[in-house]
């Protein structure tokens, strides 16, 4: 499923528009891409904590050349589903 897809499964589920599903759906991921670059971690109940994690400075090998080249500390999201979320795919 793509996005186009899923905003019109989620439009019809919400029974509204696309283009609202698509405005609610773009809110919700500006909110929390807002929120995780201020520091701020996202746990909504019975779903997911959304977070950044710090990556350390690696050593990594070009896979064409075999080099030998050096990836830079950064930042990335990171999201950990809850249990509940998790046992519901596996009854």
């Amino acid at each position: 499923m793509n996005k186009s897809e899923f905003i019109r499964a989620y439009a019809d589920n919400l029974g509204v528009t696309i283009k609202e599903a698509e405005s609610y759906f773009n809110a919700f991921i500006g909110t929390l891409s807002e929120s995780l670059q201020k520091g701020e971690y996202i746990h909504i109940s019975g779903f997911a904590t959304f977070s950044l994690k710090d990556k350390e400075a690696r050593e990594g090998v070009n896979p064409l050349t075999g080099e030998k080249v050096e990836i830079k500390a950064c930042k990335a999201p990171a999201v950990k589903f809850s249990k509940a979320y998790k046992d519901q795919f596996n009854n």
